[in-house]
């Protein structure tokens, strides 16, 4: 994935850019960057994307910001139903109930379950990953700030089907 920034002043060349290095998607990460999901000002990368069927992903939730909540995230998915959306780290870091009861009632919403596993109860993820669905759910490590192996090992120590499992990993 590329990233992109609801300030560029070339959106759409941005975008053919991305497509032209052989990048599948755009990844934001609104805290860093700066701006809500849900401003105005990004609206065009999103409305392009759809037409394009390029998926987005977001780092989502946050207790300690404001940019990348549910609350912001669900208006997108109202608004660009044909718009892939996959929210990082099961869908909102440290606020993981209230993203899940949001969000996964969108079918166009996704998660992976990067910098998640090691913050959050197996307990509370397997029931979060169930609760999402675990055909919309992705194994995912944040490499370089975690361990892919002990990643894997945080997943596995889960205690999912081995359905869940497969369709999580593959």
């Amino acid at each position: 994935l590329g990233t992109l920034h609801p300030d560029s002043t070339d959106v759409e060349g941005d975008i053919e850019h991305l497509i032209s290095l052989g990048l599948k998607g755009v990844k934001f990460h609104p805290d860093f960057q700066k701006f809500a999901i849900d401003e105005e000002r990004a609206l065009r990368i999103y409305e392009i994307c759809e037409k394009k069927g390029l998926p987005v992903l977001f780092h989502t939730g946050d207790s300690r910001y404001k940019f990348s909540n549910p609350e912001n995230v669900e208006p997108i998915l109202k608004r660009f139903k044909n718009l892939t959306v996959i929210g990082a780290h099961l869908g909102g870091w440290s606020i993981w109930e209230k993203a899940v009861d949001t969000l996964s009632k969108y079918d166009n919403f996704y998660v992976d379950c990067s910098s998640a596993l090691y913050a959050i109860t197996p307990e509370k993820a397997k029931e979060v990953i169930r609760k999402y669905g675990a055909e919309r759910v992705m194994f995912a490590t944040d490499y370089p700030m975690w361990n892919p192996k002990e990643e894997l090992e945080r997943f596995y120590a889960l205690g999912l089907t081995k359905e869940e499992n497969e369709q999580i990993l593959y």
